[in-house]
């Protein structure tokens, strides 16, 4: 039998060719669990607003892992021990980081599955990864987990300034055509460097930091969090919400196996076990979108208008307000529409809600981003920078919003 190379070269629209390191990279990406992602947009219903926003949780693993590589290079030049089974274990860690994502991203965890996580999900994947690849996914499970001692190994996989984050910012903007989120990753990634085991930036490096964290924060009011693409993802939530009320009263409802199966089994953390992981697999943006065309045909009320005003685009009313909504306003709305299509108050609740959005574009708790100086010295970003909005990005910006149908 021919041996299949497995030195492949992508080509990205964003870094040009990636190549795979490895064939052990190479069998993940050929698995099933990880193809699953080519079908799961990175931005769930953003496309409603952007219309090129259709690129997927797969372009943005292959992404990460690329910078991943970069990163190694850039801290391994300026002496920074790693070993090859290390390299690998980020490699891995930063490829599969994502692969728990549900249909639309977010959607599934707040309707269908209740209180399981996608960073749940993905360690469930690692570890039946692992089973299935002689171990060799332990290191990297365990970096992706945080308890690797060697700290700034984490922190590339997840903190401020992670790999994840330097390709979202940059592929997001790219695909929306937003360029106030274009930022420099290869340049960011120069300037790293590791002092006490942690993750610094080169004083130099200062500048792309300062650019980093406001396209971090326009990109979330401009994008993430645009009210358009914000009102679908409540509508979609809603949708799912719906469908697995009337499952449980004992519709029928035409859906995929893999849709039926969590319509009709209530999903939590701790029956969330093989089998359901096995169908989770299964499911992706597809079984979704092909169950709302049929859905928008259904006798139930709020099903079908949910659906309707998805797959047409025909959303709901959004106002975005700084202070919080009256409560006054909310029973009018829902007053309305329950006058106007004689429906309980229940179902009005579906289509009129209010909620709230924030945004911290920094957050200095947990670990911040810290600048290193020529004298060695270690500086947290906001003291370093002379910069004084940085001050202000690091704290949380609170919005609340209603939803209620046009007229």
């Amino acid at each position: 039998m021919q041996k299949s190379n497995k030195l492949k070269i992508l080509n990205d629209p964003i870094y040009g060719f990636i190549t795979i390191p490895n064939s052990l990279i190479f069998d993940l990406i050929e698995h099933r669990y990880f193809q699953r992602l080519r079908r799961i947009t990175q931005m769930g219903m953003s496309y409603l607003v952007y219309p090129g926003a259709h690129h997927t949780r797969f372009q943005h693993a292959i992404g990460c892992m690329h910078l991943m590589q970069k990163a190694v290079q850039v801290l391994r030049f300026k002496g920074v021990k790693i070993s090859e089974e290390e390299k690998n274990a980020l490699y891995i860690a930063i490829l599969l980081h994502d692969i728990g994502h549900g249909p639309f991203s977010h959607a599934m965890e707040h309707s269908i599955v209740n209180g399981v996580s996608h960073e749940h999900i993905s360690m469930l994947f690692m570890e039946k990864l692992n089973a299935e690849f002689n171990n060799d996914l332990t290191l990297a499970i365990q970096i992706f987990k945080g308890e690797y001692p060697r700290q700034f190994m984490c922190e590339l996989i997840s903190s401020q300034i992670d790999m994840d984050r330097a390709d979202y910012l940059k592929r997001d903007s790219f695909y929306t055509g937003v360029a106030e989120g274009n930022i420099n990753s290869e340049r960011l990634i120069t300037m790293l460097n590791v002092k006490d085991d942690k993750l610094v930036v080169e004083d130099k490096g200062i500048y792309s930091i300062e650019k980093f964290l406001v396209a971090r924060r326009l990109m979330y009011w401009q994008v993430y969090l645009h009210k358009t693409s914000l009102t679908a993802e409540q509508l979609l939530i809603r949708v799912l919400k719906r469908a697995k009320e009337l499952s449980k009263k004992g519709e029928k409802l035409p859906a995929s196996k893999p849709l039926q199966y969590f319509l009709n089994k209530e999903i939590t953390l701790d029956n969330f076990n093989t089998e359901s992981l096995e169908t989770f697999s299964k499911l992706d943006d597809y079984d979704i979108v092909s169950a709302m065309k049929e859905w928008q045909y259904h006798d139930d009320f709020v099903l079908k208008n949910l659906c309707q005003m998805i797959i047409n685009r025909d959303l709901l009313k959004v106002k975005i307000k700084k202070n919080e909504i009256k409560e006054s306003l909310l029973i009018q709305h829902k007053n309305e529409l329950i006058e106007k299509h004689s429906i309980s108050e229940a179902e009005a609740d579906y289509f009129v809600f209010t909620g709230k959005i924030s945004n911290q574009a920094y957050t200095r708790k947990k670990q911040g981003i810290n600048i290193l100086h020529k004298n060695g010295k270690i500086e947290d970003i906001v003291k370093a920078s002379d910069q004084l909005n940085l001050k202000a990005l690091a704290k949380p910006v609170t919005k609340y919003y209603i939803c209620y149908p046009k007229n």
